[in-house]
């Protein structure tokens, strides 16, 4: 693997320009004026922004519609008819999840991504299908993208006889993490839908992420009983709650102690930052030593038309739905899309140190706080040292 030189970036937003050295795939030296190792490929880095490659902590790419005809959204917003009108979307039109996981994925890479969590739907209507295509993108995108997959009973596990034993086969073909779905407002029976995942990610030996929409105290009943799971059954450390709306709901004092649970068992969180929901207490779980990710959810499906895979743009949107102005609170949107993200899918070797992967991306900017307030298009991607994308485009 030929030597990559990159000349003149600002790690992180600092001030002072760098050389990285790259070699076999990771950065080896970090110095002003590095004199370049022979056959070693020369980038100029006009004094842009260096960061780590960017990571999308809760994606559904086997859903998108990207490069699709345009999908007119006439659903409710109550969740079962938004779940209901997907399936039926699937019933009367031909969608190839691996062609649109793939064409997602692409998009994302050239946005800056390097790694993503990625939640897979599977249910007794289209079987193993999107796992299947999901895990055929993840095999041809590998040298320039990680994506780390949770099979997903979107429509449920209990009502529907058959999810179990396909959830279990998902897990069997390779997929990393089993999800989970409301286990008291959707699903209607905690005590078994929990019971049911955690037995799953016990046989597989694999963790377990469950998005949690519900509400204030519905949401801290469910978020005490996943807790209390992944205590007794051993899973410390390797347990993700997604949305967990009900964090920013309850009162205070019941906040600090679901956080304190949180904490005990280190169970990660992620969000999307939506608008129209509360949102976990991102400082204060931060300050109590948890995990916190950011990611984009769904993009351009039958749920949402919004949404171009952008992180910096996510980051941009944590920002305003936490009212962070100064640019020390802005900086805190980098991490959730990085160094978090990092933390919460478990990366070796990720960062801007060396020894660390050369993932990363170089952005026109002056500091942090302005890439995120206005995320600028020019961007360059590097995956093990290797362009990936350039100005917009995948480069393979």
């Amino acid at each position: 693997m030929k030597s990559t030189l990159l000349r003149n970036v600002r790690l992180n937003g600092q001030p002072e320009s760098q050389d990285v050295l790259i070699e076999k795939g990771r950065i080896t030296h970090i110095s002003p004026a590095i004199a370049p190792p022979v056959q070693t490929e020369i980038v100029e880095g006009h004094h842009r922004l260096a960061l780590p490659g960017f990571i999308d902590g809760h994606a559904h790419i086997d859903k998108s519609q990207w490069g699709m005809e345009w999908y007119v959204n006439e659903v409710s917003r109550d969740l079962p008819a938004i779940i209901s009108n997907e399936r039926d979307f699937r019933r009367h039109h031909e969608f190839d999840s691996q062609r649109q996981s793939e064409r997602i994925a692409r998009q994302a890479i050239s946005m800056g991504t390097t790694h993503i969590r990625t939640h897979i739907d599977v249910d007794t209507e289209i079987g193993l299908r999107h796992v299947e295509g999901v895990l055929a993108t993840k095999e041809k995108l590998a040298g320039q993208l990680y994506l780390e997959t949770v099979c997903f009973p979107q429509s449920g596990l209990l009502g529907r006889p058959g999810t179990q034993q396909l959830m279990d086969d998902a897990l069997g073909m390779g997929c990393d993490y089993v999800g989970g779905i409301d286990p008291s407002s959707f699903e209607r029976d905690p005590v078994a839908h929990l019971d049911a995942i955690f037995a799953l990610a016990g046989k597989h030996d694999k963790g377990v992420d469950i998005h949690l929409h519900e509400p204030g105290e519905l949401g801290a009943f469910s978020v005490e009983l996943i807790t209390e799971r992944t205590r007794r059954l051993g899973l410390k450390g390797r347990v993700t709650i997604s949305h967990a709306f009900c964090l920013g709901e309850v009162d205070l004092p019941r906040q600090d102690a679901l956080i304190r649970g949180l904490a005990d068992m280190n169970i990660a969180i992620a969000t999307t930052a939506p608008s129209n929901r509360p949102v976990p207490p991102y400082e204060k779980l931060r300050a109590a030593g948890i995990r916190v990710t950011a990611g984009n959810d769904g993009i351009r499906d039958t749920w949402s038309p919004y949404g171009n895979s952008d992180m910096l743009q996510r980051a941009m949107l944590m920002g305003l739905r936490y009212r962070w102005r100064q640019d020390r609170e802005i900086a805190q949107a980098l991490h959730a899309i990085t160094q978090g993200g990092a933390e919460v899918m478990e990366l070796e070797g990720y960062g801007l140190e060396p020894g660390c992967h050369a993932d990363l991306v170089l952005v026109s900017g002056q500091t942090v706080a302005e890439i995120i307030a206005n995320p600028p298009q020019d961007r360059a991607v590097f995956k093990a040292g290797k362009l990936v994308a350039d100005r917009g485009e995948c480069l393979f």
